[in-house]
């Protein structure tokens, strides 16, 4: 019968190897928590953003373009286009105000040559808790 005179050693992960493996597992876990938590916040924004897209649009008649630098509600915008008899709606729309800023018109106008009509681009920014942009267009022929 024969004895062996050493024993085979496995082959096994060192401790400084595996210390290594939860290093890198944990930065990379580290990275895919920051980006999440980064997609998330852009996500919310978003989201309420666009719920306030609706209301904003009460801010985009014509009317609007002559509130430069004021505070206005809602109602205070419709309330000659709109006649609301229910006070509960009157005051939502009370309640929702907009800091309203229109910089100066850009007017378009074609080469005397060509002809054509010329328009009127005007910026709205309606400023608040999510602020927002809007562009108004008027062609004049």
């Amino acid at each position: 019968m024969q004895t062996p005179s050493h024993k085979h050693l496995r082959p096994a992960f060192t401790i400084i190897e595996i210390l290594v493996s939860v290093i890198i597992l944990s930065y990379s876990i580290v990275y895919v928590l920051k980006i999440h938590s980064s997609n998330h916040e852009q996500i919310v924004y978003i989201s309420e953003r666009n719920k306030h897209t609706l209301s904003d649009s009460l801010y985009l008649s014509k009317n609007v373009l002559k509130y430069h630098k004021n505070k206005k509600s809602a109602y205070e915008l419709v309330e000659n286009d709109i006649k609301l008899k229910e006070l509960e709606s009157r005051n939502i729309l009370k309640e929702d105000e907009r800091s309203v800023f229109i910089p100066q018109a850009i007017i378009v106008t074609p080469p005397a040559e060509l002809g054509g009509p010329s328009f009127v681009i005007q910026e709205v920014k309606l400023k608040g808790e999510h602020s927002s942009i809007y562009w108004h267009f008027e062609l004049n022929p």
